[in-house]
C-alpha cells in the first residue's frame, strides 16, 4: 500500500509539471513584446579632386607649346604672362608656383611676382595662395605686368659670351604650378608649409 501511494504521488507530480508547462507555453505565445525599427542611414564616401593647368602666350618660335624663346635687348620689357588655372569644382587648395632660374639669370633679367602671391617661409622661389572651391574656373597670373625686364646693365660683350658658350647657357626662367588640398583639420595639410613639404617629398 505504501508503494502504491508513492507511485501515485509521482504520477501527480509529473501531471502537474506537464500542466504547468502547457500553461506557460500558452501564456508566452500570447505576449506581444514592444519592438521598433529605425530608418536606415546610408553614408556614401566619395573623393574630391583638384585640377590645375599653366599656360602662357606662345611666341610662335616653332618650338613646343609653353617653351618660348625671347630676344634680349638691354632695357627692354619682354611680355611673359604665365597663367595658372584652377579648374571648376576643384577642392579647396593651396596653390603654389615655383620659379626656377638659371644661375646667370639675375645677371641679365629681373621680374616681380604679383602681390597676391605669398612667399613661402623658408624658400626664396616658392609662392602660394589659398584658393576656395568654386563652380567656375579661377585664373591667376604670376608676374607683375606680365613681363620680365632685360637689365640696362647688360652689354653686347655679355651677350656675345653667351653665344660662345651655346644656347644651353642662355638665361632661363622655368615656372611650375602645384596644388595641394587645403583642410585645417588634417594635420598633414593644415598649413601651406606642411602642404608644400608633401610636394617636396615627391619631387
Amino acid at each position: 500500500m505504501i508503494k502504491k501511494l508513492k507511485l501515485s504521488k509521482t504520477k501527480i507530480l509529473i501531471v502537474s509539471i506537464v500542466i504547468l508547462a502547457v500553461f506557460f507555453t500558452a501564456i508566452s505565445g500570447t505576449i506581444a513584446w514592444l519592438t521598433s525599427k529605425s530608418e536606415t542611414v546610408t553614408n556614401t564616401f566619395t573623393y574630391g579632386d583638384i585640377n590645375i593647368s599653366i599656360s602662357e602666350t606662345d611666341t610662335k618660335d616653332d618650338d613646343k607649346l609653353n617653351t618660348n624663346t625671347y630676344e634680349m635687348i638691354p632695357g627692354n620689357k619682354i611680355t611673359k604672362d604665365p597663367l595658372i588655372t584652377v579648374k571648376e569644382n576643384s577642392e579647396n587648395c593651396y596653390l603654389f608656383v615655383k620659379l626656377d632660374k638659371t644661375t646667370n639669370f639675375d645677371e641679365f633679367m629681373e621680374y616681380q611676382v604679383l602681390e597676391n602671391w605669398i612667399l613661402l617661409e623658408g624658400t626664396d622661389n616658392v609662392y602660394y595662395q589659398e584658393v576656395s572651391q568654386s563652380d567656375a574656373k579661377q585664373e591667376f597670373y604670376v608676374l607683375k605686368d606680365n613681363s620680365v625686364l632685360v637689365k640696362e646693365s647688360v652689354t653686347k660683350r655679355m651677350l656675345n659670351e653667351l653665344d660662345k658658350n651655346g644656347v644651353e647657357n642662355y638665361p632661363q626662367l622655368n615656372i611650375t604650378a602645384y596644388a595641394v588640398q587645403r583642410d585645417s583639420s588634417i594635420e598633414a595639410i593644415s598649413t601651406a608649409a606642411k602642404a608644400w613639404s608633401l610636394i617636396s617629398e615627391q619631387a
